[in-house]
C-alpha cells in the first residue's frame, strides 16, 4: 500500500532531519510532496514553497515546532489525511485535540525510525 505523505516543513539542507525523512521515504518507493520555504529538490522530489492542494495524502509527517504550525492547522485538515505524524520536538496538544475532532489519527514519532522498523 502506498502512504502517500506529505513532508510539511521539508529543508534543503543535508543535515536536517527533515531532509533525511525525504530520501528515506523517496528510498522506500513511498511517493512523497514537501513543503519548504526554499524550492529545490531532494532525491528527486520537489520541495515546493507553496501550499499546494495536494490529492490522496495518507500521512502528514511534520518538521515543524508546534508554534510554526498553527498557520498550517486548516491547510492540513484540509487534506484529509489518514494520519498525521508528530516527529520529535514538534509534539502540540492543540493540534491532537483538532485532529481527533476531525476523525484524523495521529501520533508523536519518528518518521526515520518508523521507516528502519518496517513500522511505517
Amino acid at each position: 500500500m502506498n502512504k502517500k505523505t506529505l513532508v510539511l516543513g521539508a529543508s534543503l539542507k543535508p543535515n536536517r532531519y527533515s531532509n533525511y525523512a525525504v530520501q528515506r521515504l523517496a528510498a522506500n518507493n513511498i511517493e512523497t510532496v514537501a513543503f519548504g520555504l526554499r524550492a529545490g529538490d531532494v532525491s528527486g522530489i520537489n520541495i515546493d514553497t507553496e501550499l499546494l492542494p495536494y490529492k490522496d495524502i495518507n500521512t502528514v509527517t511534520l518538521y515543524l515546532n508546534s508554534k510554526r504550525q498553527k498557520e498550517y492547522y486548516d491547510y492540513i485538515l484540509s487534506l484529509k489525511p489518514e494520519r498525521v505524524i508528530f516527529n520529535p520536538g514538534t509534539e502540540n496538544p492543540e493540534l491532537y485535540k483538532i485532529l481527533k475532532e476531525n476523525s484524523i489519527d495521529f501520533e508523536a514519532a519518528c518518521t526515520l525510525v518508523l521507516l528502519s522498523t518496517n513500522q511505517y
